[in-house]
This record gives structure tokens, sequence and C-alpha cells, in this order.
């Protein structure tokens, strides 16, 4: 997905003069053609992040629209009181990219990894929080993000993961995009595990069950109008995710649940445990611990329908 943001933002800050790009000190080769074309709008600020996230505000105030850029942890958990205060208090229209969300840099250990970033972000007030689930989706987001006059946090991948599209769809912040029609379950994915989903989706079908895969890209402002259909639809609804079970795209929906509860639908939840893993291993490896994995996905929706 990083490839498609570098090259997506500099097609985007060729058309817009005010869009700024502030690196923690990496993908220094990833903007080359960002930094050849716009050489006094690319600010390298070392392992500063903190400072960064103030800096981009300062610009916002004066009229720029700033992007932010680094792995995950460090533009968010480590800044958290300046995305808080300097950003979302004053509701600047700034963009924090997170990149290797996730399990991205899982072989780096918990420093790298980005389990519970949704969690504390969208519960900050003014936020957007938004997660494509390939790169085609990336692409349209990051325009979209631009259209906002407000705080958003875009958490992507790291590269090489599979398209599920074959080209740029048109998405709307805020509204569920369906990517294949069912009618018994409803597979829910946010960000980086659309792929799982979909191939999850094959089998499922495949044994029989007729199942809707939705990219639900948004977690804030979640889609409620399509909850309410989907819900009071479908026999079961999952939420498949590469994040805490606490704080994130299941956590979301269980809370419109709990303000909505008189459903036809059961809810299942795919995620992360809450628990750090002391071992060292690639995103598939933690993947297979953790249970984030295709067949998980198709035992759960076994279970969910008895």
């Amino acid at each position: 997905m990083r490839n498609a943001f570098a090259s997506e933002l500099t097609s985007l800050a060729n058309e817009d003069p005010r869009i700024i790009l502030l690196s923690g000190d990496i993908g220094n080769r990833l903007f080359d053609n960002f930094k050849a074309g716009f050489p006094e709008r690319f600010f390298n600020c070392g392992v500063a992040e903190a400072n960064m996230t103030s800096i981009a505000a300062g610009m916002a105030i004066a009229g720029l629209r700033p992007v932010t850029y680094t792995i995950t942890p460090f533009g968010t958990t480590r800044c958290l009181e300046q995305i808080r205060l300097d950003v979302c208090y004053q509701n600047l229209p700034v963009i924090i990219v997170g990149t290797g969300s996730g399990l991205g840099y899982a072989s780096l250990n918990a420093s790298h990894q980005s389990c519970e970033d949704i969690a504390f972000l969208r519960a900050i007030p003014n936020m957007t929080v938004i997660c494509p689930g390939d790169a085609w989706e990336l692409r349209s987001l990051l325009q979209a993000a631009f259209q906002l006059n407000g705080p958003v946090y875009l958490r992507i991948g790291k590269k090489g993961e599979p398209l599920i599209h074959s080209n740029k769809p048109e998405l709307t912040i805020g509204k569920a995009l369906i990517i294949k029609e069912g009618s018994e379950v409803c597979l829910c994915s946010t960000g980086n595990t659309l792929p799982l989903t979909v191939k999850a989706a094959e089998i499922l079908k495949k044994r029989g069950i007729s199942i809707q895969v939705v990219s639900l890209h948004t977690i804030k402002p979640l889609d409620e109008l399509f909850l309410s259909h989907a819900f009071s639809t479908f026999k079961l609804l999952m939420s498949i995710e590469e994040h805490s079970l606490i704080g994130g795209l299941g956590s979301s929906i269980a809370e419109w649940l709990a303000d909505n509860p008189e459903q036809k639908a059961h809810f299942v939840r795919v995620a992360l445990p809450d628990k750090f893993l002391y071992e060292a291993g690639e995103d598939e490896y933690y993947r297979s611990i953790y249970g984030l994995t295709t067949e998980t996905i198709v035992e759960k929706c076994f279970q969910g329908l008895q």
C-alpha cells in the first residue's frame, strides 16, 4: 500500500499546492518523485514524531494541507498528546498516515506493532478513522480525506498486499462498500484483512453458504445505515480485523448493538487477542498464532450459524 500512497499523494500534490508531506525519517527513497517535483514541500522531521505532529498542526493553521507519514506506532502512540491537543482539539485538517499497521512489522516485535491504534484514535473527538482494504481503496480514500476539513487517521498496510479491486472504486468516507453480494452471512472487514476475508468467503460459498463481503473502510464515522440493514437482513454478521478485540471495528459494532439491541443477526468478532506475543516471526506466523486466518473465519462462521 505504501507505494500506492506515495504515487497518489504525488499526483494530488501536483493539483493542490497546499499539500505538504512530513516524514518521521522513513520513506526517503519512496518519496523520490514527490521530492523531485516539490522539494520545498517535503520535510524529514527525523525521529521526532511528536514535533512532526505539532509542526503539521501549525502548517494547517496557516492554511496548508499537511500529511504526516511514518511507521504506525511512532506516528500515533508516541505522539498521542499532540494528536489530541494540537490537531483534534483545534479540529485541524491534518492527515496522519500510519504504515505497516497491525502486524505489518511483526518481526520487529511490539515496538513496531500497532494493534491498539484504532481504539485510542477513534475515541478522540473530531478524528476520522479510515482503513483501506487494498491499494486501490487507499488511493480513493486518500483523495476523499483531502475533501474533509478536519483530522484524519489513515491506517495503511506495508507492501505487497493482494489487490481486491481491478481499479479505483468510488468510495465515500463513512459508507460501507459491498465487495460481494450474498444473503445469509455478512463478512465485514476493515483494512488489510480484506484479502483474507474474500478468501474465506470463497471457501464458505463452496460449502453452500451465501456470503456477502463488505469493506468497512471507515470505522469512524461508522456506517450505521448499513449496520441497521445488515443486522435486520442476515443470519450472521462477522467483523474481521488485524487489531485488538478491544476498541476496534468489532467493538464499534458492539457499541452500536448496545444502543440497537433488537436485531435479527447474530454477531461474531474475529480479531487479535488482548495480549502481547513474546516471540519473533513474520506477520503470517503471528496471524497463525493469534488465530487470524481463513480457517478461523470459516470455523467461527459455522459456529455462529448453529
